[in-house]
């Protein structure tokens, strides 16, 4: 099994402009901005990058600073960080929650969006305070959570909306 690991590592590209591993492609690109360098980190699968940033000229003031391992490690932890970022606030933006007192009970009332392209949809669910789920029903994915909308949901003991 190792051998077929070092022959996939021996197959990686390694060079001044391309540079590939830890499942992430680094290219070196001209800046069609300015005179510059851009460096693009493309998650493997991925065809649009992941990052796209400033490289460092070489000592010819002309062209691009080589890739090399250290420069490669520390563009796959920025490259990593900024997409975990991305995908907290995408997941922070398709699920909401919030908490309401009724009755000396605390609910908690979710909302989760699917954003699917054929069927946008939303689901609107209640648990109880043992996180049991106590009721979800199908909402549309512009459903606005917060304590109005909430609050009428459980005082129509959390039937239907319409």
């Amino acid at each position: 099994m190792s051998e077929t690991i070092a022959s996939d590592e021996d197959s990686l590209i390694q060079e001044a402009r391309v540079w590939q591993a830890k499942g992430w492609t680094a290219r070196v690109i001209k800046n069609e901005e300015d005179d510059g360098w851009a460096v693009a980190m493309y998650k493997d699968g991925e065809a649009e990058a992941a990052l796209i940033g400033p490289w460092t000229m070489g000592r010819d003031k002309k062209n691009p600073k080589p890739l090399d391992h250290n420069a490669f490690n520390t563009l796959v932890k920025t490259a990593s960080e900024f997409v975990r970022r991305h995908e907290q606030q995408l997941h922070a933006s398709l699920n909401k929650s919030l908490v309401l007192n009724a009755d000396n009970t605390d609910y908690k009332i979710c909302l989760q969006i699917i954003p699917d392209e054929d069927d946008p949809h939303a689901y609107l669910s209640a648990f109880d305070t043992n996180g049991e789920q106590i009721a979800k029903i199908k909402v549309r994915p512009d459903f606005k959570l917060n304590p109005s909308s909430a609050s009428k949901w459980l005082e129509q003991g959390f039937q239907r909306l319409d």
